[in-house]
């Protein structure tokens, strides 16, 4: 395996600076219409840049699986990334996976995730209606029971539960990263005509890239019960943050989330 059989994207929305290492692919997600920032665009081929606004960084995974190929694709964020080791407090560039940790996870895994993340005193569900809108998920379940009703058991599975591998972060074969585009990307839009965005902030307006979160674990455990997916073949290592995050605020606004029902409507 050499480091053009791997891609993993970087989801940039402004310039930025980026790791070196050439397994790294950036990409400027939402491009149509805006001003090149000198990273691969995902406006061209099949795309649907101009729906960044819903979507967030599932753009550039839609143009990935329309137009790239390779052997394995991952898709991190500017400022958010996997790493071998997790890291207190805002991380650098020199801290995250490079091309021979992917390799030596793949030689013994199929999927790298993020380490699941915890909740405790909510369920994926309830942290969801609590901070976002819960319609949202009921639209997802809504399109699911329409276009692959096996997957509802795993679906409330996943929302009863109290951790999910969040943010949209995976590295897989890219054979496997199209089944699951397949699958995703027509529920993400059945959720996109349910909701009505009249009202919504630039911040809110995101809810599908948010709902799309959520769903890769459903496909994951659908994956697994069919026996196409073994749980030996997840491997989940730490996330880190390239940039400051306001744990304060950020928790402060979890917890009025959940006992004040103040919805989150901006990142921190």
């Amino acid at each position: 395996m050499n480091n053009t059989d791997i891609k993993i994207l970087i989801a940039c929305h402004k310039k930025c600076p980026v790791p070196s290492d050439p397994v790294y692919l950036p990409v400027q997600v939402g491009a149509e219409g805006k001003q090149p920032i000198g990273f691969t665009p995902d406006n061209t081929g099949g795309n649907i840049s101009a729906k960044n606004f819903m979507y967030s960084e599932m753009t550039g995974l839609y143009w990935a699986w329309k137009n790239l190929t390779c052997g394995y694709i991952g898709l991190v964020h500017y400022s958010r990334f996997l790493a071998m080791k997790a890291k207190l407090g805002t991380a650098s560039l020199d801290d995250v996976l490079t091309s021979d940790d992917v390799k030596r996870l793949l030689a013994g895994h199929r999927i790298i995730l993020p380490r699941r993340r915890k909740y405790y005193i909510e369920t994926i569900y309830s942290h969801y209606s609590h901070t976002l809108d819960g319609s949202h998920l009921d639209a997802a379940r809504e399109v699911i029971a329409g276009k692959c009703p096996e997957y509802l058991p795993c679906f409330d599975n996943v929302m009863g539960r109290t951790w999910a591998h969040l943010f949209n972060m995976f590295i897989m074969p890219k054979t496997l990263a199209d089944e699951y585009c397949a699958w995703l990307f027509p529920i993400l839009e059945g959720v996109e005509g349910r909701i009505d965005r009249s009202g919504m902030n630039q911040f809110q307006k995101r809810f599908v890239g948010a709902v799309s979160e959520r769903l890769l674990d459903v496909w994951l455990d659908w994956q697994v019960k069919a026996g196409k997916i073994q749980p030996d073949d997840m491997a989940e290592v730490p996330y880190i943050y390239t940039r400051k995050i306001n744990w304060p605020q950020k928790i402060t606004a979890f917890l009025a989330a959940k006992f004040l029902g103040r919805h989150v409507d901006h990142n921190f």
